[in-house]
């Protein structure tokens, strides 16, 4: 009879049950990724931190974040002036240091 008889079993439905897994344990991988990363500074209300994002490059970022207030600055071809005076000289040496010499430098 055709009640009688038992249906067969897949031989591949355990690998559904095995992507399901690994789907799970990348997505768990990629949480902590993203928390071992600066962000949990980010999270914390009281943390202090600066990140420079694309440094040196044309499209260069600084995060500032202080307390809870979080603040952007983005690179601009604008040339910062004003009037002032000058205050001294500063020198990279071949080790790659810089030295500033006070303009009036004494002893």
């Amino acid at each position: 009879m055709i009640l009688e008889e038992e249906e067969e079993e897949d031989p591949l439905s355990g690998v559904a049950n095995l992507f399901d897994a690994a789907m799970v344990f990348a997505v768990a991988l990629l949480v902590a990724l993203v928390i071992s990363t600066s962000v949990p500074e980010l999270l914390n209300p009281t943390a202090d931190i600066t990140v420079v994002k694309n440094p040196g490059q044309e499209n260069m970022q600084v995060i500032i974040k202080k307390g809870r207030e979080i603040k952007v600055m983005n690179m601009t071809e604008q040339v910062a002036g004003g009037q002032g005076r000058k205050l001294g000289t500063a020198y990279r040496l071949t080790t790659g240091e810089v030295i500033y010499v006070p303009e009036n430098a004494t002893g």
